[in-house]
């Protein structure tokens, strides 16, 4: 109602007439053939979908390409694998950013998959669904124009009685945001991971300095802006949670709690581009590799013996790795002084960058 009587009275203001003079009615012009009931579901759709094409969207889509890009630079570089945060068989560095990359890339799709429901409008509808006191051609008509003010490709609900009676749409969206949160989580906290050093850490990458460092200790940097991306996502998570509470609480012809699912969409959405931006532009574009860091772990590493295992036997390579590490030396070296296998053929099966590659190094 109240936007109803801001738009009559500077439409009064525009012909020179007083506001509140009624002579353009709130009711009987500016909302003629409307209701809240189908403008506001129509409203919601309207401004999610254009912040998700406008921001989200090309924010991600920069993400993508500059992790596809490190995975590139970072391809002949091979570095220990983890699982269980424990030592396992090598991996390229590059093969690592290539699975960030295609986390990004899964959720545009997912994304843009989910924003398609945002296309139709519930206008039309007036108060249940039925078009009471609505013009034939006024929905078919507006819609036609927001089209092409936006640039978007709405379209008139197919079931008017859906569209204003439930809100699964906006919960879709939202669950794809949610699940842009977890795959933006998992990567900042691997790249805080990988960074976290550079001394007594991991350090097999270096992140750009984005702040002078720790308020107390001198020289300390922080992964700053993979720790923005992690609160993010965190408050993704909660919109989402509200989004589905109130997703699952219209009664009937109407769901009233539209106005919190806005807010909490839009925020989803906002926060998430924004945060993107400044992840892709502070942080991943700045990523180094310490090569040297990542071949002094591999060639540390106890799961080497993972590829003696087709030749020698499970707990044959077993007993190579205990005694590894109870006497601090490698894997190559213990293998060489038992004699296990010629040099040459050890060499070839114990060759980092074939254990990046599928098959049996052994075979090949």
């Amino acid at each position: 109602m109240n936007a109803n009587e801001v738009i009559a009275n500077r439409a009064l203001e525009l012909l020179g007439k007083p506001r509140g003079s009624k002579e353009i009615h709130p009711n009987d012009h500016v909302n003629m053939s409307q209701s809240s009931n189908d403008v506001m579901p129509a409203t919601m759709h309207v401004a999610a979908l254009e912040a998700i094409e406008r921001d989200l969207l090309p924010a991600l889509e920069t993400l993508h390409q500059t992790l596809k890009g490190k995975a590139d630079e970072f391809d002949s570089i091979v570095k220990i694998g983890r699982t269980h945060l424990a030592d396992a068989t090598p991996v390229r560095l590059g093969q690592e950013f290539s699975g960030y990359a295609r986390q990004v890339e899964l959720s545009i799709q997912r994304i843009k998959t989910a924003a398609t429901g945002l296309e139709e409008l519930a206008l039309g509808g007036t108060a249940v669904g039925t078009g009471i006191n609505a013009h034939p051609e006024f929905a078919k008509r507006v819609i036609k124009k927001i089209s092409a003010m936006t640039r978007l490709g709405f379209r008139e609900a197919k079931n008017h009685f859906e569209a204003q009676a439930a809100k699964d749409a906006i919960v879709h969206v939202s669950g794809s945001l949610k699940t842009l949160a977890v795959s933006l989580t998992k990567i900042a906290n691997d790249l805080r991971w990988l960074s976290s050093g550079p001394r007594c850490g991991i350090g097999e990458i270096s992140l750009p300095d984005t702040q002078p460092g720790s308020s107390i200790m001198p020289g300390k940097v922080n992964p700053v802006m993979c720790e923005s991306v992690l609160q993010v996502a965190a408050h993704v998570i909660g919109c989402d949670a509200t989004i589905t509470i109130c997703g699952q609480a219209g009664n009937f012809e109407l769901n009233v709690m539209m106005p919190i699912m806005t807010l909490r969409l839009l925020e989803a959405i906002e926060f998430s581009a924004n945060v993107i931006k400044a992840f892709t532009e502070k942080c991943v574009v700045g990523i180094e590799a310490n090569k040297e860091r990542c071949n002094e772990l591999v060639e540390q590493s106890l799961a080497m013996v993972t590829a003696l295992v087709p030749v020698v036997g499970y707990d044959a390579a077993a007993k190579i790795a205990k005694e590894a590490f109870a006497t601090g030396r490698t894997v190559s070296e213990v293998a060489l002084a038992h004699q296990v296998l010629p040099l040459e053929r050890l060499s070839k099966i114990l060759d980092p960058w074939r254990m990046t590659e599928p098959g049996i190094p052994d075979k090949e």
